[in-house]
């Protein structure tokens, strides 16, 4: 018996990632960080911005999320995002970019408690991969 599931994932411009045979995926969910395997319980989360895994039997594969919900039902990962990342392909001055932009957020007086705290995980998130 196959240990596989499907994992989709779309952002607004196209379906950014489809691969059927997945063995575990860990994923930023606004909860912390989230394995999941086949069969696991159905979830539907919010995301943070983070570093998404996809493992299947020969490869592993990063993207870097920052926002988006995802899905867990029936052994199909489906993630929904506006921006999305494969690390393997991100250049490093746009990461600069995105991490002076955080920083320059960050400082915003009216910046609510929510805001902060995805605003320091996406700049932590970015330093890691820089």
């Amino acid at each position: 018996m196959s240990d596989e599931f499907k994992v989709e994932i779309v952002n607004p411009d196209k379906s950014f990632y489809s691969n059927e045979s997945v063995r575990e995926a860990v994923v930023p969910a606004f909860e912390g960080e989230m394995g999941i395997l086949k069969d696991h319980i159905s979830i539907i989360s919010f995301l943070k911005p983070g570093i998404i895994t996809i493992l299947n039997n020969s490869s592993e594969e990063k993207f870097y999320v920052e926002d988006g919900i995802l899905e867990f039902k029936d052994n199909v990962l489906s993630i929904l995002t506006s921006s999305i990342y494969n690390i393997k392909n991100i250049q490093k001055d746009k990461i600069a970019t995105d991490i002076t932009e955080a920083e320059k957020a960050l400082k915003n007086p009216d910046l609510n408690d929510e805001g902060r705290y995805l605003i320091s995980q996406k700049i932590d998130v970015l330093k890691t991969i820089n």
